[in-house]
């Protein structure tokens, strides 16, 4: 009985958790982009 409502609690706890970070990491995935295309694009040189 306990174990089902640990259960239960764990998968709120979790869905809680990847709704509060998902604003972070898109935050995240921007601002690194932003850096990334800020510096000159490295080539690599063709033989």
């Amino acid at each position: 009985m306990f174990r089902a409502i640990a259960d239960v609690l764990r998968q709120i706890g979790g869905a809680i958790a990847t709704v509060v970070t998902l604003p972070f990491r898109a935050l995240a995935r921007l601002f690194s982009g932003a850096s990334r295309s800020g510096r000159r694009p490295r080539r690599t040189r063709r033989v």
